[in-house]
């Protein structure tokens, strides 16, 4: 494994995203528990998009604007949800200053949701993987595997920093109810702009 993949990879791990957005919203408005589930979720929906980059499955995707856009439109649609619903204060996003306990199913779900509903991570893989492994060296499938689980393994551990750091904040955030409202606000504007600048992005 080269130092150019591990540094790639953290670049990409510590931009802020969908997945940071719902683990930090979760770690605010469920705490520190909740929010390494939120990011475990998070890192699970990177499976299907790192199996179809080595299964060759993400170059169809690539190919067909028709796949692309359907995908792309749920995912949109979803994001609009998530906005949805912070800003009206229900759900796994909910910030209250009495804790409702969003079901632990709920909270993976929503995590798997937001990361498989975007093709542009598929396409992203597409390209990344290959850098390191030519798809024509021995062996290329499992070495490429490999570099994916070491890609997850980064995506979990920084959106679990992502998440301790909200989770120590949130009782400070939770005795001031305006700063609860505005937060709640934030979080779902970013998850507008989210959905808005997926549905604007081509293949």
């Amino acid at each position: 494994m080269s130092w150019e993949f591990l540094a790639t990879a953290l670049v990409v791990v510590l931009m802020p995203g969908t997945g940071v957005v719902y683990t930090l919203a979760v770690a605010i408005g469920q705490g520190l528990r909740p929010s390494l589930i939120a990011a475990l979720g998070c890192t699970l929906g990177i499976v299907p998009h790192m199996a179809a980059s080595i299964l060759g499955l993400a170059a169809l995707l690539q190919a067909s604007a028709v796949a692309f856009q359907i995908v792309k439109a749920a995912g949109v649609a979803y994001l609009l949800w998530m906005a949805w619903s912070m800003w009206r204060g229900r759900g796994a996003l909910t910030i209250e200053g009495r804790t409702t306990r969003v079901p632990v199913g709920t909270l993976i779900r929503d995590g798997i949701l937001l990361n498989v509903l975007n093709p542009k991570l598929s396409v992203f893989f597409l390209a990344f993987l290959p850098q390191f492994v030519p798809v024509a060296a021995p062996g290329a499938s499992l070495k490429m595997t490999g570099l994916a689980l070491v890609f997850m393994g980064m995506t979990f551990a920084a959106f679990a920093i992502y998440g301790a750091f909200a989770a120590s904040l949130r009782d400070r955030v939770l005795s001031k109810p305006h700063a609860m409202s505005r937060l709640r606000g934030t979080f779902a504007i970013s998850f507008a702009l989210l959905g808005l600048r997926l549905a604007f992005t081509g293949r």
